[in-house]
């Protein structure tokens, strides 16, 4: 029609998952079995999922949120304990510890990786630290082999927030090989969903036998397996407890994101070093990358403003001017209003890297003409063009 104008700019997401007509039918699947609340499909699916992050036992959870909060119940953290935590995390990693009654106690981290070392976690450390919760940020893993030496040795729990890491390794390994308890989320926003969900592993079987049981009413036996006893059975109800289970027809669909994970991994890191190559004859841009001990799945690809000549926000602003939806940096939770009442100690790099970095669009339908699109905005920045 003439006079109007068609805008066809083309827009390019932050994210998005890959889901098919594979899920599509694996849910129908579940739906048509008459079974849609936990039952089979759950269950082969925390053994699948285990299998492939290296842990002994996994239980299927509805939410990375709440398996932190359960691996906090597990461990018996209360009231009078503090648990160190990175500010730079989601906030659901602070707001596990509040569950339980115990105080947060926020550690800086390391400006490469946005992990909490040994040394940031030591620097808050007092006589009433009963946890930790080190989160593999982005993706990118925390230095497994010291920090779980250093919990050892200090007589605490070390719960691994592993939320951003199915893919990632550590030391050669699955980012959750090893670890004492580790919760992980199906989010969209990560490598595999089931739309909601999440998982806890942990290599003690009586450990898993109770997190079955908090997660489902303190039940002694669970719902599945009373409808498959061919005689009543009279459940007892062991402790107070939760209503944290995930779906079958949630469980169907990991199944199939399962088959897709080794797939994923390795197109994100191909974008990752393609991005890595283009930004390096940007000034003022520091890319994330690999820590020396092991490899990041990519979750997020973020770009750390160091001496750049425009502030994060104005590059936010002129990227969704040319249709590219970034994101800020992951958020400093001790700056939300939730947090308010905490003091925290000087946490200088987790606030430069929360308003000095930005997550750059990585997911399987991004082009190499995207990210040339996306580069070539940054550069016209550097340069004063944009």
């Amino acid at each position: 029609m003439a006079g109007v104008q068609v805008n066809q700019q083309r827009k390019i997401p932050v994210m998005i998952p890959l889901l098919g007509e594979e899920e599509a039918q694996a849910a129908a699947d579940a739906v048509r079995s008459g079974w849609v609340a936990q039952g089979p499909r759950v269950a082969k699916f925390e053994e699948e999922f285990a299998a492939i992050v290296g842990a002994g036992h996994g239980v299927a959870v509805s939410s990375c949120t709440t398996g932190l909060h359960l691996a906090l119940v597990l461990h018996g953290i209360g009231p009078g304990d503090e648990v160190i935590i990175p500010s730079f995390s989601f906030i659901a990693t602070a707001n596990a510890v509040r569950y339980v009654g115990a105080t947060p106690i926020f550690a800086d981290v390391d400006i490469a990786t946005g992990n909490v070392t040994v040394e940031t976690l030591d620097a808050v450390r007092t006589d009433r630290t009963r946890a930790v919760i080190a989160v593999h940020q982005g993706g990118v893993p925390f230095d497994t082999a010291a920090l779980r030496k250093a919990a050892a040795g200090w007589g605490v729990v070390l719960v691994e927030d592993a939320a951003c890491a199915a893919g990632s390794t550590a030391y050669g390994q699955p980012a959750g090989t090893g670890a004492a308890v580790a919760a992980w989320s199906f989010h969209p926003r990560k490598l595999i969903t089931t739309g909601e969900g999440g998982m806890v592993t942990v290599d003690d079987a009586d450990a898993a036998v109770r997190l079955k049981r908090l997660r489902e009413h303190g039940m002694n036996v669970s719902a599945a397996d009373r409808h498959a006893s061919k005689q009543p059975v009279l459940e007892a109800y062991l402790e107070t407890a939760y209503n944290y289970r995930m779906t079958d027809i949630q469980a169907a669909v990991g199944l199939v994101q399962l088959t897709r994970l080794a797939g994923l991994v390795a197109q994100r890191r191909q974008f990752a070093a393609r991005y890595q190559e283009l930004l390096a004859g940007i000034d003022g841009l520091i890319p994330v990358r690999d820590p020396a001990y092991g490899q990041t799945n990519y979750q997020s690809f973020w770009v750390l403003l160091d001496g750049f000549p425009v502030d994060r926000d104005e590059v936010l602003s002129a990227l969704a001017a040319k249709g590219v939806s970034a994101r800020r940096g992951i958020m400093a939770s001790h700056l939300e209003p939730a947090y308010a009442d905490v003091t925290p100690p000087p946490l200088p790099v987790t606030e430069r890297l929360t308003r000095n970095s930005l997550i750059l669009p990585l997911h399987h339908q991004l082009t190499e003409d995207d990210q040339d699109h996306i580069v070539g905005v940054l550069r016209d920045l550097a340069g004063g063009k944009a």
